[in-house]
């Protein structure tokens, strides 16, 4: 599901037990090194503005970021509030399941809309 979207780029959510969103320049880049440099640097504007919702909303053990782009062979990025008691912590989310989260975590469509509220502000 799409939380937000302008002419340069759009943010999705991504099914999981955690909060977790992933951030999409409109134009399919393969390499990070291939987004001109502006833009570049809004991508990581953006990431500062949901790492901090997450860190403020949340409270997490930790917040992950990852950009593979293996699979789905275009730039974007992971933004991921991570808690000793989703299923995989200390693991990446891709890594081995240690057991069944314990995660009693606020409204995640609040969430959304102080990410939107908060990317409208800049």
């Amino acid at each position: 599901m799409i939380i937000y979207e302008d002419n340069e780029l759009y943010i999705e959510t991504e099914q999981s037990e955690i909060p977790w969103l992933k951030i999409f320049t409109q134009e399919p880049y393969r390499e990070l090194g291939d987004v001109p440099k502006e833009l570049r640097m809004r991508l990581w504007e953006v990431f500062d503005v949901i790492e901090d919702e997450m860190k403020r909303y949340y409270n997490p053990k930790k917040i992950n970021m990852a950009s593979f782009a293996n699979m789905l062979p275009r730039v974007h990025i992971h933004v991921m509030a991570r808690f000793e008691e989703d299923s995989h912590f200390p693991n990446p989310m891709w890594g081995e399941k240690l057991r069944v989260a314990n995660l009693h975590l606020p409204d995640e469509e609040e969430f959304y809309e102080r990410v939107k509220k908060a990317l409208r502000s800049r």
